[in-house]
């Protein structure tokens, strides 16, 4: 037993927040005699692994109590205030594999928990594996030190003082012990203990109550009563051991169908901010993979783990139960009017920002069905900067994250849920064919962090342009905008996004090898330029556009036919929603130059009117810049094109200098989202205007209509046909009051719409036969 206690660990802690609040490092520390010991022990392998430690040590306290309010009480009243306390428990960990110690399923199948093993084991363990066990302390806090932190605290609810005191004295012991842990086992195992009891405990939490229940007319105590209900349901009581058995069941999930490559640098100014501000990472959404493989890359580089806030959808046996104790926290899709669950909520985060524990969630609201940016939802933010205006935190950092997919196999799903086929629910059938499907490698995964967003200073900010409700509720929107913009900024460019943009952009027509690569060499060149370019260096050479065509092929996102002369390659019939998915995880990149193309055919005095416009009808589908600064980036791309905005009586031909570009790319990244438009705006034109519009009734005429029009040649691909952009076009009426029912006016300003589209959809076909015209000139074939 002697030899277990020489595997010690000693933790201090951090003087600027107090005593008994460990810090990250775990330098030597020491117990003065005449000191107390809190032994944070339930066995007797445990009381003597302490005893032969202390002995070992040469430490000899005045005494050694547990950590226990009831058995403090007395004797801390009577310590003098310049006695040392010191805490101390064992540390059990995990027997090592593979250079780490982690609970694996066959722990879990021996119904024991390595992390806290039960008496009878823990002899066994120390007698056979020594390294299992170790003594940690946490740096000592005077007597004195305590009262005054008790007194300032505000702590006390009733009851005797000395009783409370006890309380709060082995609170603060047991806090700074799980601290002082971590220096043994990683910052990964950080995690939030007693949560509701500390929450109740709070000023604010009663203060709040007290508010509430006025505004509420109800008593205080079924106010308390319900929150504390609540709180105890969002509460992910996070433990090493699910943490572990989550991350083992869960990893082949994403563990062997991707390479993922990550973003280390990024990785590393965020370990730095962490030391000092609770971290919010914001990701984009397009798996059900994404939380899975982010938790893995975080704690593969020591981050802790993140309270991630996942819809109840998930919430199924036997994954819920397992991932609520493994930091996932079911939360409703939708609050309504329950006042008190949105005090509950408000009361979690600003408990876990406080204590700088991290949280994730997905601001788009579900998975992206069509492989760009959803619109961004408020709510879960507008929680977090209440925090901050209450003055929980000083300060929380958003960090807008990027994971991008070669391929995805949920995404035929999504495909068929955008051409009118329900989404199949979540489930124990539905968990097990996901990862049958998970099995085999599929390419690789890309998680990039683009800068760290402060939410203070963005409320600040807002708060001194506009101090009014409307003014808060613009900067929370101005602030997802950035976190947006940020994801889109370090989102690479993928191979398979770059072949799927040129097989697109040829309606019901395959391309050779060398055709492929034509139409992709100028776009190539142009992405370098920007330095965009991602997993698509790969496309440079034959070998490698090979490679990424029959990775699609196999995946029956394209189709290869090889009997004739040499193989030639198209979309798979019933593929083209999935291939635009993969399109249009890159197509912001391209959304700028396309809009510069058909600004240039404008005269040249009303190309940025022409860019105004053509802005304005994509506003529900890309995240553009304010106007000055929109202004500027389309003129960096039409001086890339040779023109200007007209300026100065210049009269340069538009169409004469789109023949001459290097590539055209209007027509490949905008007809899909046009023709949607188009489709909308017909349906709507032909309807009576005093007749209602019922959504889920329109969209789906809208997809009858839209194959239709397709089967006749007025739409150029199938691509067009998805029930998420019919929506977003349908947002883009309401904006313009073309939805609700009106008068016989409502008609001519519908039909007015329609024309505008029209007339962007023929700028967009006049661009494409340009650049037809230019590739059979150059070539001698059109590619």
């Amino acid at each position: 037993m002697g030899g277990a206690a020489r595997h010690v660990t000693i933790a201090r802690v951090m003087r600027q927040d107090g005593p008994m609040h460990a810090e990250e490092s775990a330098p030597t520390g020491s117990i003065a005699c005449g000191s107390v010991v809190l032994a944070d022990v339930t066995s007797e392998t445990e009381r003597t692994l302490v005893r032969d430690w202390l002995r070992a040590e040469g430490l000899d306290p005045a005494m050694v109590l547990p950590v226990d309010a009831g058995a403090l009480s007395r004797p801390l009243g009577r310590l003098p205030g310049d006695t040392l306390i010191t805490p101390v428990r064992v540390a059990w960990l995990p027997r090592e594999r593979d250079g780490q110690r982690r609970v694996h399923l066959s722990d879990l199948m021996s119904l024991t928990n390595p992390w806290r093993p039960p008496a009878r084991a823990q002899a066994r363990i120390v007698r056979r594996e020594p390294d299992r066990a170790a003594v940690v302390a946490a740096e000592p806090a005077t007597v004195a030190d305590l009262r005054r932190r008790f007194a300032t605290g505000g702590a006390q609810r009733g009851g005797s003082a000395s009783a409370a005191f006890g309380e709060f004295v082995a609170r603060q012991a047991a806090l700074a012990l799980e601290r002082a842990e971590r220096a043994l086992v990683g910052d990964r195992y950080k995690v939030p203990k007693r949560i509701v009891e500390a929450v109740e405990a709070s000023p604010e939490f009663r203060r709040e109550v007290t508010e509430l229940a006025a505004k509420l007319e109800i008593a205080e105590d079924d106010v308390a009563r319900k929150a504390t209900r609540d709180l105890y349901g969002l509460v992910a009581a996070m433990s090493p051991m699910a943490v572990d058995v989550l991350s083992g069941v869960l990893r082949p999930l994403h563990s062997r169908a991707w390479n993922v490559q990550v973003d280390t640098d990024g990785l590393e100014r965020l370990r730095e901010l962490n030391k000092k501000h609770a971290l919010v990472f914001l990701p984009s959404h397009r798996s059900y993979a994404d939380p899975l493989l982010l938790a893995d890359v975080l704690a593969e580089h020591d981050f802790p783990r993140n309270h991630v806030l996942g819809g109840e959808n998930l919430n199924f046996w036997p994954v819920g139960p397992l991932a609520k104790r493994a930091g996932i926290v079911f939360i409703r899709r939708s609050f309504g009017g329950d006042e008190i669950y949105k005090f509950a909520v408000r009361q979690y985060f600003g408990f876990l920002l406080s204590k700088r524990f991290n949280l994730e969630w997905y601001m788009e609201g579900g998975r992206s069905r069509t492989g760009k940016l959803r619109p961004p939802k408020y709510g879960l933010l507008a929680n977090v900067a209440e925090a901050v205006e209450r003055g929980r935190t000083e300060d929380v950092y958003l960090v807008p994250v990027s994971i991008t997919y070669d391929q995805l196999r949920e995404v035929s799903a999504m495909a068929a849920e955008q051409a009118g086929a329900a989404k199949k629910g979540e489930g124990l059938a539905w968990l097990a064919s996901y990862a049958k499907a998970q099995l085999s490698p599929i390419g690789s995964a890309y998680v990039r962090f683009a800068d760290p967003i402060s939410l203070g200073t963005a409320l600040k900010t807002g708060r001194d342009a506009d101090d009014s409700d409307a003014g808060r509720r613009l900067a929370l929107q101005k602030v997802a905008f950035e976190v947006a913009v940020g994801i889109n900024r370090v989102t690479p460019v993928v191979a398979t996004a770059l072949v799927t943009l040129a097989l697109l952009g040829v309606r019901d027509r395959a391309l050779t090898l060398g055709q492929v690569r034509r139409v992709l060499e100028p776009v190539q060149e142009y992405l370098s330029e920007r330095d965009l370019m991602g997993s698509a260096q790969s496309l440079h050479t034959d070998r490698g556009l090979r490679r990424v065509l029959g990775a699609l092929t196999e995946s029956k996102v394209v189709t290869t036919y090889a009997g004739g002369e040499e193989p030639v390659y198209a979309i798979e019939r019933g593929s083209h929603l999935v291939a635009a998915f993969y399109r249009n995880s890159a197509i912001h990149h391209f959304v700028n130059r396309a809009i510069a193309e058909c600004a240039l055919l404008a005269p040249p005095q009303e190309r940025f009117d022409r860019a105004l416009a053509l802005r304005d009808l994509l506003k529900f589908e890309f995240f553009f810049p304010e106007r000055e600064a929109f202004r500027a980036e389309v003129a960096a791309e039409l001086k890339r094109l040779g023109a200007g905005w007209g300026e100065e009586g210049s009269n340069d031909d538009g169409e004469q200098l789109l023949a001459a570009s290097g590539f055209l790319i209007a027509h490949r990244v905008l007809r899909s989202f046009l023709d949607a438009q188009l489709v909308v705006a017909e349906r709507l034109a032909a309807r009576n205007p005093r007749t209602p519009v019922v959504e889920k009734e329109f969209l789906d005429e809208c997809g009858g209509i839209g194959q239709q029009m397709l089967l006749q040649g007025r739409l150029h691909g199938p691509e067009s046909l998805s029930r998420e952009l019919f929506a977003s076009a349908l947002k883009l009426a309401a904006n313009r009051d073309l939805v609700d029912a009106g008068r016989d006016e409502l008609a001519q300003r519908r039909q007015a719409f329609l024309e505008q589209i029209r007339a962007t959809v023929a700028t967009v076909v006049r661009i494409d036969e340009i650049d037809a015209a230019r590739r059979r000139e150059v070539v001698g074939v059109e590619s």
